[in-house]
């Protein structure tokens, strides 16, 4: 290579050099001046990659359809056959719909739901191999973890709304928007209906709490996201079956879905509130636990993944 045209290259480098904006300054701690660790992920980024995700689309969209699929199944249904449970009743309103379609759902389905957007939250993010880029950005642990927790929360109490409206609106149009029979022989009408609906929803979203806390700690344990929300749902599971075995007396009462029912407490007057308040006060307990466990176990754990 000649004199000149070394020259010529060294000079064109420096000119990109000189082009290139100065390097950000930094503090002591090695994070640029303003920086406020309160500003990352925000919670409607977070929102805006889930709702993007077609698994969340997917359970949404089977949120809607559950109600159609059973509204056709009733519509092969020859007659009331005097029948006194709300599956029996189900044709009777718009409300009575959605009561059935919550009983379908409260023990299994919505366990899954629970379970798949906690569950998979944090366990995701390692198996793609972006979790130690979420902290390095910087996004501090305890953050993430809580901003993570918040839009799980919000994304599955997305889906018991959205069954439930979905179930009354449905409901509405086949059937009416009559009073709400119940087993005990009852009956509410107006507005008095859909409070007791709203305390039913309400009851649910507090007894699914303990799932919730369970699915967020096997998350951040573990690196497959089929794992932790199979090891949530199978625990739930297996502590349904427990309940069912009378042998084992006064522990059933320390189970966490011993209430699971609870909220049938709602259709009849006055309002069963007790075991109601147990149920919720047992699923807050665990729920508590569970998530405790899970922001000490990450606070400690050695991201590779």
């Amino acid at each position: 290579m000649s004199p000149v045209h070394h020259d010529q290259s060294a000079d064109a480098a420096v000119q990109v050099m000189r082009s290139l904006p100065p390097p950000k300054p930094v503090t002591d701690s090695g994070l640029p001046p303003g920086f406020n660790a309160s500003r990352t992920l925000p919670v409607r980024v977070e929102l805006g990659r889930q709702f993007g995700r077609r698994r969340t689309q997917l359970v949404l969209g089977f949120m809607v359809a559950l109600p159609i699929i059973l509204a056709i199944a009733f519509a092969f249904d020859t007659g009331d056959d005097g029948g006194t449970s709300f599956v029996d009743m189900a044709q009777h309103s718009a409300t009575n719909f959605a009561l059935t379609t919550q009983f379908f759902s409260a023990t299994f389905l919505l366990v899954v739901v629970v379970s798949l957007f906690f569950g998979d939250t944090v366990a995701s993010e390692a198996s793609w191999s972006s979790l130690r880029y979420l902290l390095a950005m910087p996004v501090p642990r305890i953050r993430l973890l809580r901003q993570k927790f918040v839009v799980a929360g919000l994304m599955s109490l997305l889906a018991l709304v959205v069954l439930t409206a979905a179930a009354w609106i449905l409901g509405a149009v086949l059937y009416g928007t009559g009073s709400v029979s119940t087993p005990t022989g009852e009956s509410f009408t107006g507005w008095g209906a859909i409070g007791r609906l709203g305390i039913i929803v309400l009851y649910l979203a507090v007894s699914l709490i303990w799932v919730a806390g369970l699915a967020f700690l096997l998350s951040v344990s573990t690196d497959a996201p089929l794992g932790a929300v199979g090891g949530a749902v199978l625990l739930a599971i297996l502590s349904q079956i427990l309940d069912q075995i009378d042998a084992l007396g006064g522990i059933r009462d320390w189970l966490p879905t011993h209430y699971s029912f609870a909220w049938t407490g709602a259709m009849v007057d006055p309002i069963r509130w007790d075991d109601m308040v147990r149920g919720g006060f047992s699923s807050l307990c665990y729920a508590v636990l569970f998530t405790g466990l899970a922001f000490w176990r990450f606070s400690r754990k050695d991201i590779t993944s």
